[in-house]
């Protein structure tokens, strides 16, 4: 039986190849470089707003038809994030909580992500390259996981569309300033 120190590293450098191999199919590898480039934080998309609401200061009201995220700052006043939403068949609404909060988190795409899509690994390290980006905000209700996160990405083009399996996706840069406002326990509504 190998030792815990080599399997540890035996099964860092699998999941490392793992995301190596997903970073090469999205395509952010780079020809003859030994490692892919780092991928851009991408620029904030946030803005001071006039937004009226009856929720109270930290929660978060997330607009899927204007693909919006307000972080609630004030009686009258927000933050608004722009963001990704989920495709057809994988919109949802409700009010949950913020579970928890990691920074540079790996990703683990759920069973039914997998059976849809089989080459996904099990399991995508933590770092730079991470589809989950530089911060996930991680969504319960009634104390169980949903599944769904609030989450950065490393395509800062990919924000502002209906693109996702339901998760909320933001600019690295935007994902940053969010998790720094935010608490864990804080309510979120999803209209």
């Amino acid at each position: 039986m190998p030792s815990a120190s080599r399997f540890t590293a035996a099964r860092l450098a699998g999941a490392f190849m793992a995301g190596m191999m997903l970073v090469s199919a999205c395509g952010l590898a780079q020809a003859g470089s030994g490692l892919p480039p780092l991928p851009a934080m991408g620029p904030s998309l946030r803005k001071a707003v006039t937004f009226e609401t009856g929720e109270q200061p930290g929660t978060i009201v997330i607009r899927k038809n204007e693909k919006a995220l307000y972080l609630v700052t004030a009686a009258g006043h927000a933050l608004r994030y722009q963001i990704s939403v989920g495709r057809d068949g994988f919109g949802w609404t409700g009010t949950v909580k913020i579970a928890s909060k990691t920074e540079w988190p790996e990703w683990r795409p759920p069973r039914e992500m997998r059976a849809r899509r089989p080459e996904l690994p099990a399991m995508v390290p933590a770092g730079p390259y991470n589809p989950l980006g530089a911060r996930a905000l991680y969504l319960s209700r009634d104390g169980r996981d949903t599944l769904y996160r609030i989450h950065g990405t490393n395509d800062p083009k990919g924000v502002g569309f209906d693109g996702t399996s339901g998760c909320f996706r933001l600019t690295n840069t935007d994902v940053i300033d969010l998790f720094k406002r935010v608490a864990v326990g804080a309510k979120v509504v999803v209209e």
